[in-house]
């Protein structure tokens, strides 16, 4: 019997939103991108593992990691 099993990444582009950076201080747009790692089974995605959102600074390219709690409130300010 052979099995192939293994994990991909999968990134997502969501929206994004005007936000004060933290690190250059300018209110500048934001890019939101979801980083979702899963399980495979035979190259067919079984479950997810971990999930992740990172926040972008468009200015200064400053990358920080949110919670989904975080991620949610975002999108509800809207």
């Amino acid at each position: 019997m052979f099995l192939l099993f293994g994990f991909k990444t999968v990134q997502k582009a969501l929206q994004g939103k005007a936000a004060s950076c933290q690190y250059c201080r300018s209110f500048v747009h934001h890019h939101l991108e979801e980083r979702a790692t899963k399980f495979t089974l035979f190259f067919i995605p079984v479950l997810t593992t971990s999930r992740k959102y990172l926040i972008t600074c468009s200015n200064c390219g400053y990358v920080s990691s949110i919670s989904a709690r975080q991620k949610r409130a975002l999108e509800l300010q809207g």
